[in-house]
């Protein structure tokens, strides 16, 4: 495990859950963290909180992911007023569960808007300068859902798939460089995600008993930081039964498929 200390970590999706307790997570190890979102005023909390508890300052920038234009001058500015990005984590996400027929196609270009583009724009934002530094790690928070796609979360789990697709084949064409490439897949988190995905409240309660707490969560990708970890995939059992519907796919939908359909 290397350590963070002193290095610049660009967050995207840094006001709440998974990024905030990243965030926190990094800045306890004494690194910089670069909080990104769309809300100012949840960012300037977390900024504040950071300085009193560890006495880092840590910048922060209001950004929209579905906006390439802002991504461009977002990180035009954050690239003048900082010498380096080691690392970059693609947090910034949503989803909406519900059948393919009742979704809109504005919430599915939206949610490919966010969870693929975003991230891919982001990341060519910060690349060639990791390029020349000849070092850095890119971390895409990912899911199990792109390994393992249940009913009402297809739209989702396509842009997950995109995702890890996305970060394998970047992973591949960066192999001879110093830069990392590690896809974060987690389970479900107990964060405000389902207050956009789950609306009745219904999946939540089904599964808040296997939820994973999000700092701890942010502890793993701060462990991964800086290692040649390919995945993070939690929770383990999760994890195993991903791997096993990969092989067995159409007895897995037999025989598991009531599980499947908790949403």
């Amino acid at each position: 495990m290397a350590s963070v200390q002193g290095k610049y970590v660009v967050i995207t999706g840094a006001s709440g859950g998974i990024g905030k307790a990243l965030a926190l997570e990094v800045a306890k190890r004494g690194a910089i963290p670069i909080l990104m979102a769309r809300s100012i005023d949840k960012l300037e909390q977390l900024s504040i909180e950071i300085k009193e508890r560890y006495g880092i300052k840590a910048p922060f920038f209001q950004l929209d992911v579905r906006n390439r234009a802002d991504i461009e001058a977002t990180f035009q500015l954050l690239l003048k007023e900082i010498p380096a990005v080691d690392v970059l984590v693609n947090n910034a996400g949503f989803g909406i569960f519900d059948d393919v027929q009742d979704l809109s196609l504005d919430d599915m270009s939206n949610m490919f808007e966010v969870n693929v583009f975003g991230l891919i724009a982001c990341t060519k934002m910060v690349l060639p300068l990791m390029l020349e530094q000849n070092s850095g790690h890119i971390i895409n928070i990912a899911s199990q859902a792109g390994k393992l796609a249940t009913p009402k979360s297809s739209v989702y789990s396509a842009t997950k798939h995109a995702v890890l697709g996305f970060t394998n084949s970047m992973r591949m064409e960066l192999h001879d460089t110093g830069i990392f490439v590690t896809a974060v897949n987690p389970g479900p988190i107990r964060t405000n995600f389902f207050e956009v995905a789950d609306a009745s409240g219904q999946y939540k309660q089904k599964v808040e008993k296997w939820m994973l707490d999000p700092g701890s969560v942010a502890k793993e990708i701060a462990d991964a930081v800086y290692t040649n970890k390919r995945e993070i995939n939690l929770p383990g059992w999760m994890s195993f039964g991903s791997k096993v519907y990969q092989l067995f796919p159409g007895l897995m939908e037999k025989f598991a498929g009531k599980a499947f359909r908790q949403k």
